[in-house]
């Protein structure tokens, strides 16, 4: 096998470098899906960080030389997504969503939800009023309720999740983008600790994923935390739970926003009396369902 010395004395400037990431990505069959598509992009995020170049720099800097520190710190960075399967987000601690840096770790998922969309478009048209107070519950890093809080720059926000290694997280990204006036991290397992707290939106991207795929994942999934991902045989354990209680923590106009993904077509069949709203994404993305305080009422019966 060929040393990282060797294949150092062989490539010289940024451009080789990329080249030779997209080349190796592509021998290794590596899975891309955590904030990239395609292994030039891939390759752009973790040769940018390891030389702490911004990913807007001018082109003409492609062709300049790396020292022999540089050369190794990219090299090491490439080697380690190819033999450990870790997706760049983890080798660069940032994630970006809804249009800002997030800080991430192997304690929380990579930020990909369509949600992000939403939350440009201020959830419209299921809010009749700006929210006032809102809950991300299953927050993982905490990027869902930032967004919101950044887009309603007015509301307090919970940021909920069963994980305290995640929460520290949530709080890293909290400090980060100096929220901690408006932006509070809760442990509780879904709405458990909350007692009578109310919101005017709930928004939650749970774990949903079923047992079938889970087991057939690509390995970059298997090193994010499995209690973000799995939610029983047919992925909807914890999306149950949210229905059966999200009324009783909404406003009397409030809304509840939930992503399950491909589990999408298990809730349907689950609940076939319950007329779910699926929401259409413009940058892609599915399996997210919008349900007001009186939807949630009216069907009650049908999540118990």
């Amino acid at each position: 096998m060929t040393s990282n010395d060797e294949i150092g004395r062989e490539l010289h400037t940024l451009r080789d470098y990329l080249r030779w990431a997209i080349s190796e990505f592509g021998r290794a069959g590596i899975f891309f899906g955590h904030g990239t598509d395609n292994a030039f992009d891939e390759a752009r995020i973790l040769v940018f960080h390891g030389l702490h170049l911004p990913l807007d720099m001018d082109p003409a800097l492609l062709d300049g030389r790396l020292t022999l520190v540089e050369r190794q710190k990219v090299l090491a960075l490439i080697q380690r997504r190819v033999e450990e399967r870790l997706p760049a987000a983890y080798l660069t601690n940032e994630a970006w969503f809804a249009g800002l840096s997030f800080y991430v770790d192997e304690r929380v998922l990579v930020p990909r939800s369509p949600i992000a969309e939403l939350i440009a478009q201020e959830f419209e048209p299921w809010l009749s009023a700006r929210p006032q107070r809102i809950l991300d519950l299953c927050t993982g890093s905490g990027c869902i309720g930032i967004a919101c809080a950044y887009q309603f720059d007015e509301a307090m926000v919970d940021l909920v999740d069963i994980s305290l290694d995640a929460l520290n997280v949530a709080d890293i990204n909290i400090a980060r983008h100096e929220l901690g006036d408006r932006v509070s991290a809760v442990q509780s397992d879904v709405f458990d600790l909350l007692g009578g707290q109310t919101y005017d939106l709930i928004v939650s991207n749970p774990p949903y994923v079923d047992a079938q795929d889970l087991a057939t994942m690509p390995a970059e999934y298997h090193r994010e935390p499995t209690l973000g991902l799995a939610s029983g045989p047919d992925g909807l354990d914890i999306t149950r739970r949210i229905l059966r209680e999200a009324a009783n923590h909404l406003n009397e106009e409030g809304v509840l926003i939930v992503e399950v993904g491909n589990s999408c077509v298990a809730l349907d069949d689950a609940f076939p009396t319950v007329p779910f709203m699926w929401l259409e994404f413009e940058h892609g993305g599915h399996g997210v369902f919008a349900m007001s305080r009186e939807q949630l009422l009216e069907y009650a019966e049908s999540f118990a």
